[in-house]
Order: structure tokens, then C-alpha cells, then sequence
């Protein structure tokens, strides 16, 4: 038996002249919570439908649990739970309903036991007569969940559960998905959320149908080139400005109100008080300006930038 669970080798997916999915190659252990990372159009529910048997590999190999998912889709059916991005729910039925559905369409008979741990486990239980089209977002969610898990999958596989969904629900689903985890179920989740990113304990970032970057997120970080320097300012725009005038500055991104400036390794200390300087000769008010370390976004858009380079020369 392999000691992978999900196995892509020289994987290349196309749909007429576009690569979805370009020659990726990895593996996640069994026991695993494995990140696919990147926007949309990266390719990332592409690779969940190559994983679950849904679409056939143009070239390349895709093992789940050591067995083909297309050639030998009926060896994975029962190990393998899938949350896609429209999971269907049925309104019309209960919460007790939905779920015996699905157990029912997993060959699941004797499924009441495990339904009734899950639903205590997500805090349903006291809603199990309510119709599915009256739950909020975030229990809808944990029910679509609960319908993934009744046949007790060994793999889980999610296409970004947690979008749309309200900050409180998204962190009781990541409490759920660490409780799978301990139970030894393989989890790989493909997210837009670089914060999500940080809870897997491997992550690979992924673009335009390629994969930029592959490992833990401490280790991507620290892998990061330059320094970091966090610049709160007003007004903004006159600050960018302000830094990209500066010789030394490779980079200025916006974090919402606050620039995050990269810099020569080591120069941190030096540029800070440069810039700062600048910005009060320049007319800019500026809060704050510190190093920071790289942040699994600021990894991202720097992979993205190094990977484009070449191709522009």
C-alpha cells in the first residue's frame, strides 16, 4: 500500500487550447492537511475534479490511494468525501433528511450512529427537523460537511469551502476540518484565503495551471528574498510615490492601508529612517514604519512576479 494518499505526476490538463493544468507534479501524505493556494483560474478546482475521477488527465499520471480515480473510480468512491464550491443541498429536506440521502447514495445503511456524532459535533442537532433552505450560510456549510463525511471517507477533498462564508462560521469550520485531521482523515483544500494557507502543514501555490512554489509556509517565508518594511501613511497614494522614488526599494504593495516595501536584506533599518525622512519632506503624515516578516501573500506575489520575468525578456 502506498504511504500517499493523492499522487500527481506530470499531470497536464486541457480544454481545447487552454492549460488548465500544466504538467504538475507532488504528493500528500495520508494523514495530511494539504493547501492548493492561488486566484481563480489558477487551476485549482480543475486538479479537485482530476483527484475525485470528474475529468481525465490529458497526460501525466493521478493516483488516489494507489488506484486511477477514473479507471478505477468505483476503488475510491467510498474513500473519498468531495466538497465542491456548489455543493447541493437539498432545500425541500430536513437536516436529518440531507444527510440520510447521501448515506444512503454511499451504499450506507447502518449510518444513523455517525450521523448523530456529526451533528453533535457541529452544533446541529438542536435544528435536525429544519429544512436545509432555512439555515444560514455557516450551517449550511457544516450540513454540506456532515453529508461529505457520513460514509466516513478517508480523504477529503474541498473546493473552497469557507467562501462566502460570515468570519465567526469560517473559524468553526476550521475547528471542525482540525478535529478531522486528528481522527487521521487526509484533507486537501484548494482556498483563495492566503490565511487559510498558514493551518496546512503543507501548501503549494498555484497559477495559471502551475505550481510556483511547493512546502510549509514557515519555510516559504523564510525563503522569501528581501526584507520587509510595513509603512502606515497618509495620504497613501503620495507615499507609494514617496517609496518608489527611492533607489533601493524593489517592490511597494498595498495591504489594505497599509504598504508593505521591500528592500535590500539587511538594509531594514536603514531604509525605514530614509524613507520616513522622505515622506515628512514630501508633505506625507507617516504612523508607523517597521520591518515585518514576509507574509505567505507577500511569498505569493513575489513567486508570481520572479515566474513572469523571463518570459516578458
Amino acid at each position: 500500500m502506498t504511504s500517499a494518499a493523492l499522487e500527481l505526476d506530470g499531470v497536464t490538463k486541457r480544454f481545447g487550447a487552454t492549460e488548465a493544468v500544466a504538467g504538475v507534479s507532488y504528493s500528500v501524505s495520508r494523514g495530511e492537511m494539504f493547501g492548493l493556494i492561488g486566484p481563480d483560474g489558477a487551476g485549482k478546482t480543475t486538479t479537485i475534479r482530476l483527484l475525485c475521477g470528474l475529468l481525465k488527465a490529458t497526460s501525466g499520471s493521478v493516483r488516489v490511494l494507489g488506484n486511477d480515480p477514473v479507471g478505477r473510480h468505483h476503488a475510491i468512491t467510498t474513500k473519498v468525501g468531495y466538497f465542491s464550491q456548489r455543493f447541493s443541498l437539498y432545500g425541500d429536506l430536513t437536516i436529518d433528511e440531507n444527510i440520510a440521502f447521501f448515506a444512503e447514495i454511499h451504499g450506507v445503511s447502518a449510518y444513523r450512529e455517525r450521523r448523530n456524532r456529526l451533528l453533535d459535533m457541529m452544533q446541529l442537532t438542536p435544528f435536525r427537523g429544519r429544512l436545509a433552505e432555512r439555515l444560514s450560510g455557516g450551517m449550511k456549510q457544516k450540513l454540506a460537511l456532515a453529508c461529505t463525511l457520513v460514509h466516513e471517507p478517508e480523504i477529503i477533498l474541498l473546493d473552497e469551502p469557507t467562501t462566502g462564508v460570515d468570519p465567526v462560521s469560517r473559524r468553526e469550520f476550521w475547528r471542525l476540518l482540525s478535529e478531522f485531521l486528528s481522527q487521521g482523515i487526509t484533507i486537501f483544500m484548494a482556498t483563495p484565503y492566503l490565511d487559510e494557507a498558514e493551518r496546512c502543514s503543507r501548501v503549494a501555490l498555484m497559477s495559471q495551471g502551475r505550481i510556483l512554489a511547493l512546502d510549509e509556509p514557515n519555510a516559504l517565508r523564510a525563503a522569501y528574498p528581501d526584507d520587509l518594511l510595513e509603512l502606515l501613511a497618509d495620504p497613501q497614494d503620495a507615499a507609494v510615490q514617496v517609496a518608489a522614488r527611492d533607489p533601493e526599494v524593489h517592490d511597494v504593495q498595498r495591504f489594505g492601508e497599509r504598504l508593505h516595501i521591500r528592500v535590500p536584506r539587511g538594509h531594514a533599518v536603514a531604509a525605514a529612517a530614509r524613507l520616513a525622512a522622505a515622506c515628512s519632506v514630501a508633505g506625507v503624515r507617516v504612523g508607523s514604519v517597521r520591518a515585518v516578516p514576509a507574509s505567505l501573500e507577500d511569498v505569493f506575489i513575489d513567486r508570481v512576479v520572479t515566474t513572469r520575468e523571463p518570459s516578458a525578456v
